[in-house]
């Protein structure tokens, strides 16, 4: 404990890049395994991949549960890493694992028992719901290995061991991408064969990453006799992680609202191209996903060191490097949303709703790489509350409402309905302004700079 991490010593922009770019190779391998599972859906027919669409929201909030607890334990194995507080290190990491454990059992009985409600409220088409109802259940049983996975995964981000972490995510990716096309074709078994394989390819990463835990990150122990609960720890925790967990709510939340939208004012297939349009983006937000990962321990640390220069020199490349990202995002929707639809056995129907409607929301692509990266910025600090702020500024007060008024005065052209998106962006650029405005100011300048 008395070592300095690389965290600590490294040149930043070096350290950006040796935490983020494992980080980031492993996110695009879990975007791709999401769209090869959309992909060989849509296979079987557009009602399949709507019901995918419209799962898409619990999913989502059951990785964001998963990944804000992870977050919120990063941000404080990192800062206690940082202090050289060995106590505090193994009470997060226990903690960690254990709030993980009882949240997924929370999400299995919630698929048990509401996986049908969830999809006949949406639509009274049967073979959807059937189908919803099958993915759905399937992967909310298996919520344990997808908690167990990401946790264990976060542990070794923590602590600067961002490979490993890639290795766990990769072979979990892997895995399903191999098994979808033998359990949904060769088996027959269709949205049942394409859950299945995503719950097998979660156990692999799961058993993976506790191995290579035990094994290599001799730097944070997670015993199975201090798995209990410790109520400063679990406050420290979700000061960070309530707030992340929120924003992924909220997301999901605009998600089942917006789809809800679609299929009142347009038509079932308007909800598959918003689902497909959820699956190719990731391509574009994992791999800025996998940067902000990489930035949170970095800044946790050096705040923890008090070293602010490093902290200062983070942000302003963090920034530059999302929002590249961002813009090489939005030049590929504006020249190949044809090609990018035809992945997803596009009917004409869904090119025609789908070309103009990739187009239009990724202009918002201008804005978003630096809002997202703030957001990181924030969660580093243990201050999420204000990336909850932007997000419920961006996603309920400002897209759900213009939608809705969009989709009212415009119901026989579609394209406007996907103006709310860069609206919305828009707006989510002047909040984050201000917030990072208002941290820098009370918190950022004032961190001593130990050299």
């Amino acid at each position: 404990m008395q070592t300095e991490n690389k965290m600590g010593i490294m040149p930043v922009n070096k350290l950006i890049i040796s935490m983020s770019l494992p980080m980031m190779a492993s996110m695009i391998i879990q975007a791709l395994y999401n769209i090869v599972d959309s992909m060989f859906v849509a296979q079987i027919n557009e009602e399949a991949l709507t019901a995918l669409s419209l799962a898409f929201p619990v999913q989502n909030l059951m990785i964001g549960v998963a990944t804000g607890t992870g977050v919120g334990m990063n941000a404080l194995l990192s800062r206690s890493l940082g202090e050289k507080d060995a106590d505090r290190v193994g009470k997060a990491a226990s903690n960690g694992v254990l709030l993980s454990i009882i949240a997924s059992a929370v999400f299995m009985l919630l698929g048990i028992f509401g996986s049908r409600p969830f999809f006949e409220i949406q639509t009274d088409n049967t073979l959807i719901v059937e189908y919803g109802v099958q993915y759905l259940t399937i992967c909310t049983l298996g919520a344990p290995f997808l908690y167990m996975s990401i946790i264990f995964e976060r542990l070794m981000q923590a602590t600067g061991k961002t490979v490993l972490s890639m290795y766990t995510q990769g072979l979990g990716a892997i895995t399903n991408i191999i098994l979808d096309p033998i359990l949904i074709f060769v088996c027959g078994w269709e949205v049942v064969g394409a859950a299945l394989a995503t719950i097998i390819g979660q156990f692999a990463s799961m058993l993976l990453g506790i191995f290579l835990n035990q094994r290599f990150n001799r730097e944070v122990r997670v015993s199975v006799k201090k798995l209990r609960l410790h109520g400063e720890t679990v406050k420290r925790i979700y000061a960070v992680g309530v707030p992340s967990i929120i924003m992924v709510g909220i997301g999901s939340l605009m998600n089942y609202l917006l789809n809800n939208m679609l299929i009142s004012f347009f038509s079932t297939t308007a909800a598959a191209v918003l689902g497909a349009y959820y699956k190719i983006q990731s391509f574009a937000f994992m791999p800025l996903f996998g940067l902000n990962n990489g930035i949170v321990p970095i800044i946790a640390y050096n705040y923890g060191a008090r070293k602010r220069s490093r902290i200062n020199k983070t942000i302003k490349l963090v920034i530059v490097y999302a929002t590249g990202i961002m813009l090489t995002a939005m030049a590929i929707f504006q020249l190949f949303p044809e090609q990018l639809l035809r992945m997803f056995n596009a009917s004409e129907e869904m090119m025609k709703i789908g070309i103009p409607a990739f187009r239009i929301i990724s202009i918002s692509y201008i804005f978003a790489g630096f809002c997202i990266a703030v957001g990181s910025v924030f969660q580093a600090f243990g201050r999420g509350v204000l990336s909850m702020i932007v997000s419920i500024c961006r996603q309920l007060i400002v897209l759900v409402p213009a939608a809705y008024i969009l989709a009212l005065l415009f119901r026989d052209n579609i394209d406007m309905f996907w103006l709310s998106f860069p609206i919305a962006e828009v707006m989510s650029l002047a909040i984050s302004l201000i917030c990072f405005i208002y941290l820098y100011r009370t918190l950022i300048r004032h961190i001593p700079d130990n050299k």
